[in-house]
């Protein structure tokens, strides 16, 4: 009997042993770790990029400071007596939600999905994009209606308003926020009714016209090409790498073998 015991207690032992292991190698991780063992994991250079590097930065304080030369050219040429307006997406054109796709990669969560932005839009943090708030405070001392053109969800209303009004953007009230129902295109033409239109800021293509909403990627390159002469001008797209109709795309690779420095 007692030569019986001994394999029992070694499996007994190796069970014990195993589950203490697991028990000490299952608390919270950071961000990093837990990415790196996540289909979502795709998503964080690109997140990394758009949150913490310079570059963004610069890149975004830039294009707004050239969207500002724009936006004053384009109002002394305007004929007098005109409602001039500007048109803005908010999410990554004006405000930063890269805290909530941080978050969802560091829970393993696949934030391309949307089902954790009611409760971003409820309870979020967003911040404002480097050069936004300056613009959109010179617009409105010039005079011009400002329009943002937003598809976040019309349920969260009051949120939504409150939160532009945090941050302070001017002109973040009722009337100047305009959410997700009808098509950006319907939305844009309600604006057009009454307004000369000058100029549409955003990060993705649909953001300006309808036309690339439906497109292939290669059909929104071809768009772009013939609608180059709008870019910096009349459109003023601001960069978003962290997701897109892009994102789906093959890459084109160079054809030949790797050689590796030795």
């Amino acid at each position: 009997m007692k030569k019986a015991l001994v394999p029992a207690l070694t499996i007994l032992l190796v069970l014990i042993v195993g589950v203490i292991g697991y028990i000490l190698n299952s608390g919270p991780v950071s961000g990093d770790e837990a990415a790196d063992d996540c289909d979502v994991s795709a998503y964080t250079m690109g997140v990394k990029w758009q949150q913490q590097s310079a570059e963004a930065m610069a890149l975004q304080g830039q294009t707004y400071e050239m969207a500002a030369r724009q936006l004053d050219k384009a109002v002394s040429k305007a004929p007098g007596g005109d409602d001039l307006a500007i048109m803005t997406d908010l999410d990554e054109t004006a405000i930063d939600n890269s805290k909530l796709l941080a978050r969802d990669i560091a829970k393993c969560h696949d934030f391309s999905g949307w089902d954790t932005w009611d409760d971003w839009e409820e309870n979020g943090e967003p911040a404002m994009i480097p050069g936004a708030l300056e613009f959109f405070e010179h617009a409105d001392q010039l005079g011009v209606d400002i329009y943002y053109v937003s598809d976040r969800t019309e349920e969260n209303r009051a949120k939504n308003v409150e939160a532009i009004a945090k941050l302070g953007l001017p002109q973040a009230d009722d009337e100047h926020v305009m959410l997700l129902g009808p098509p950006k295109d319907e939305r844009r033409a309600k604006v057009e009714a009454n307004h000369t239109l000058l100029m549409q800021l955003g990060d993705t293509l649909h953001d300006f016209d309808g036309a690339f909403a439906d497109a292939s990627v290669d059909e929104q390159r071809k768009l772009v090409e013939k609608n180059r002469a709008k870019f910096g001008t009349e459109w003023v797209v601001l960069p978003n790498p962290t997701y897109g109709d892009w994102s789906e795309s093959d890459l084109d690779a160079w054809d030949a073998p790797v050689r590796a420095d030795d």
